[in-house]
């Protein structure tokens, strides 16, 4: 079988510049050409891909197919959103926008071009998560002032009461004050919300807020669950403020060690690496930046219930009895400020959260600052 001509140079280099896998296949279904992007979405090199078929990667029965042979047979270009592409070899939730079109010389080659729907979808998703945050803000402002004052009222007469009631009104006058003093602590945990200040952000070392997030979760509530690292020891700092990233996966560990609550062989994973090719506007400036680092909690618990998983950093959305649901709407508050993303991605016995951040460049050039990884 003779293989497709390569093409020049600079086409390569173009086809290799788009932020989208393109692949080309012969009439036999072959990968004859993949460019960079092919690569990372198929988790293989080209070399390797030259040797298979597409349907090695994606079921038989996808609508890719039917779309490749439409072409073929009527040498148009096809374009098909929201396509299902999910394998066991690609993973689930593979939901792409793709590109179909034969070349002119050849009608049996077809080029392929893969558009994944996860970042137009995070976008959207980011988006709405802001919006929540911006509602919890006024919620928790009105709330502070509404609600704190009447509150002290009913907590002081209920004391006032206590000191002439009998043995059995005196335990609903204590009940009275308790309860008052529960909605007191989570009208305070709501205000956080409500704090308007700009974030002090400077260069921070994101293996040194995983590690001091692990020492703190292993001497406590995640005692005697397993961790697993998976840091790229070369990635430059974050610009981000400390106290609020240690925050965010201080959260996001807690909320994975519940998930796996008596559950035998329970492990978290922590991951550091760099995805280029995200964009986010800076909430409150015109300007726009790019979030290539991403930073992981996973955990293999029961997963988050489907019910609310597209809905799981929205105020007072919990699956916890005795939850506020307030936890992940925090952590999506503070990485939003920060100008990032945040995503879960969640199956039984496989949750994922991910979060997407910014580098910290230097005064000069704007070059990224490298970080050396903290044991």
């Amino acid at each position: 079988m003779e293989l497709v001509k390569q093409p020049p140079e600079l086409a390569v280099q173009t086809l290799n510049a788009l932020p989208h896998p393109v692949v080309v296949l012969d009439g036999e279904g072959r990968m004859v050409f993949a460019n960079a992007d092919a690569e990372q979405f198929f988790s293989a090199g080209a070399s390797y891909l030259a040797k298979r078929r597409l349907s090695d990667f994606i079921p038989g029965d996808s609508p890719l197919f039917s779309l490749i042979e439409q072409v073929r047979g009527d040498r148009a270009r096809i374009s098909e959103y929201r396509v299902d592409v999910s394998s066991p070899r690609l993973g689930q939730d593979r939901l792409v926008d793709l590109y179909v079109s034969g070349l002119a010389d050849d009608p049996e080659h077809v080029v392929v071009m893969i558009q994944l729907r996860s970042i137009a979808d995070k976008m959207d998703r980011q988006l709405t998560h802001r919006s929540a945050a911006r509602s919890v803000t006024g919620l928790a402002a009105m709330l502070a002032h509404e609600i704190r004052n009447p509150l002290s009222g009913i907590k002081g007469a209920a004391q006032l009461l206590e000191t002439s009631a009998s043995d059995e009104d005196r335990a609903l006058t204590r009940l009275i004050g308790e309860e008052s003093d529960r909605i007191v602590k989570l009208v305070d945990r709501m205000e956080v919300f409500s704090d308007q200040r700009p974030i002090e952000r400077s260069a921070v070392n994101i293996h040194s807020v995983l590690e001091h997030v692990k020492t703190l979760a292993r001497s406590g509530f995640a005692r005697d669950l397993k961790f697993i690292e998976t840091y790229d020891p070369s990635l430059p700092y974050v610009l981000g403020n400390r106290d609020q990233l240690v925050q965010v996966f201080l959260n996001l560990v807690k909320n994975a060690a519940e998930a796996l609550n008596g559950q035998n062989n329970g492990e978290i994973r922590l991951a550091t690496a760099f995805r280029p090719g995200v964009r986010l506007s800076v909430p409150g400036t015109k300007s726009r930046m790019t979030l290539p680092l991403e930073f992981v909690v996973e955990d293999n618990g029961p997963g988050v219930p489907e019910d609310i998983r597209e809905n799981i950093f929205d105020p007072f959305i919990t699956t916890k009895p005795s939850g506020s649901g307030l936890g992940l709407a925090l952590v999506a508050k503070i990485v939003g400020d920060h100008g990032g993303v945040i995503e879960c991605e969640s199956q039984p016995g496989h949750t994922v959260f991910r979060v997407l951040m910014s580098a910290w460049h230097d005064d000069v050039g704007g070059r990224p600052v490298e970080a050396r990884r903290q044991s």
